[in-house]
């Protein structure tokens, strides 16, 4: 895959990835480096095309851009407490936060900003940033895993109920409300992820042989992918993510 060097760097230098991940709709990829983040704009599966790059602060470990608008999320290695908000477009801060401990993840949608600790969980209007609501003394949580429904009409947040077994936590984040439990895996959670409209909660344990469907806000089981089934778990694991990720309803 090709990306386009802008003039501040040398060639290479894009390969001093950090991390990367898509915004909600997928038409825009966010990489932290060593020099900062850039954006991208996913035109071609073959090409990427370098939209912006920030240079706010060296070592980006965590960038989240909000759909395709100019409102990007930034947490550095070197201030891994604060969570900087950045409009990129007119270069300008709109605003900063600073926790108890360190951020491990941090997931948006046009309603919420949600940012995860290993013990707490902090949950922000996006329009004003107003922090709403903290979760305090969640299950351990060290890989900071939890999904937020792109769907802002839903917003509903999940994350591990427990540390020792695969218990979910569904909460509504627009009504700062717990919606259910599910008791999805005998091990710990290792992925979650909600499909598209929010109806549908996709999860996976750390044992890794079986993916489960469960419906949203009932947390009925609605499918399930078992390793040695007669279709490869390759094909179904395929079939779930575009299910997931794609389909509306």
């Amino acid at each position: 895959m090709e990306t386009q060097e802008t003039p501040s760097e040398g060639p290479g230098a894009h390969r001093h990835f950090i991390c990367a991940s898509f915004n909600q709709d997928t038409t825009s990829l966010s990489v932290g480096t060593k020099m900062g983040y850039r954006l991208f704009s996913v035109t071609a599966v073959d090409k990427l095309d370098c939209i912006h790059e920030g240079v706010e602060g060296p070592d980006v470990y965590i960038v989240e851009r909000l759909f395709s608008s100019s409102l990007v999320v930034v947490v550095s290695l070197s201030m891994p407490r604060r969570m900087n908000v950045y409009h990129f477009k007119k270069g300008t801060e709109i605003c900063n936060y600073s926790y108890s401990n360190n951020i491990l993840s941090v997931k948006l949608n046009r309603q919420r900003l949600v940012v995860c600790l290993e013990e707490s969980i902090y949950i922000h209007n996006i329009r004003d940033m107003k922090l709403l609501k903290t979760l305090l003394n969640t299950p351990v949580n060290p890989t900071g895993l939890c999904a937020l429904s792109v769907n802002h009409g839903n917003s509903y947040l999940a994350y591990p109920g427990s540390a020792t077994i695969g218990e979910i936590t569904v909460y509504d984040a627009n009504n700062l409300s717990t919606v259910t439990l599910i008791q999805a895996h005998d091990s710990p959670l290792a992925a979650l992820t909600f499909n598209a409209s929010g109806s549908k909660l996709a999860s996976a344990s750390e044992k890794g042989t079986v993916i489960r469907v469960f419906s949203v806000p009932e947390g009925q089981k609605l499918f399930e992918f078992r390793r040695g089934m007669k279709r490869s778990v390759l094909t179904c694991v395929f079939k779930l993510f575009c299910y997931c990720a794609c389909k509306p309803g």
